[in-house]
């Protein structure tokens, strides 16, 4: 345990440099706490994608891109010993954080020409029922560089290397209108499109 401390540690000294290589920003509703997503705009770069609700992901579209805070989420779920606990700390997280990523679109310059929010991630459990759909990229060797790039994750979670390998690298995908919908109205009053 020991030295999952440690590299978590460490991960902590350098992720503000990530930060700020990144080009992610941090969103926040007012003066509530950071959500656990951090983000920038990005062009798509993959293939047409045809959504359930009709919205059509072309190439070159501008999304949402949205990351998970990682260090900050591994800060918790580490204390957790149980899977099916660890899971539902996810699931809160990311449920507690959407309102955010309505609000940080909403004012956004650019929201008029932004066509939804992606993510990359090989957390392909209750993703559905947040309201992402799953699509997996297909060059194959960027799901194997970005696949390489979730290891540590793994190594911090003390997942076994047969999850690591059996877990599929999906893009998850979700129209504006569809985040508006689900969750535009969990936002304070004055802050509702």
């Amino acid at each position: 345990m020991s030295i999952r401390l440690s590299i978590l540690w460490i991960w902590k000294l350098i992720d503000p440099l990530f930060y700020l290589c990144s080009r992610l920003h941090y969103i926040r509703v007012e003066n509530k706490e950071k959500s656990i997503f951090r983000v920038r705009i990005t062009k798509y770069k993959g293939k047409n994608l045809m959504l359930a609700d009709g919205t059509l992901i072309n190439h070159n579209d501008l999304l949402l891109k949205i990351h998970l805070h990682n260090v900050r989420l591994l800060n918790e779920y580490i204390k957790i010993k149980n899977e099916l606990s660890r899971a539902r700390l996810i699931y809160k997280m990311v449920f507690k954080s959407m309102p955010s990523l309505v609000y940080y679109l909403n004012n956004h310059p650019k929201e008029q020409e932004i066509k939804g929010i992606i993510g990359i991630t090989t957390i392909n459990k209750a993703v559905i029922p947040l309201g992402f759909e799953c699509f997996r990229p297909t060059n194959r060797l960027y799901r194997r560089a970005k696949k390489v790039g979730q290891l540590p994750i793994f190594l911090l979670t003390k997942s076994s290397f047969k999850n690591f390998r059996n877990n599929k690298l999906n893009y998850l995908l979700m129209s504006k209108e569809k985040l508006y919908q689900r969750y535009g109205n969990r936002l304070p009053a004055n802050n509702n499109q």
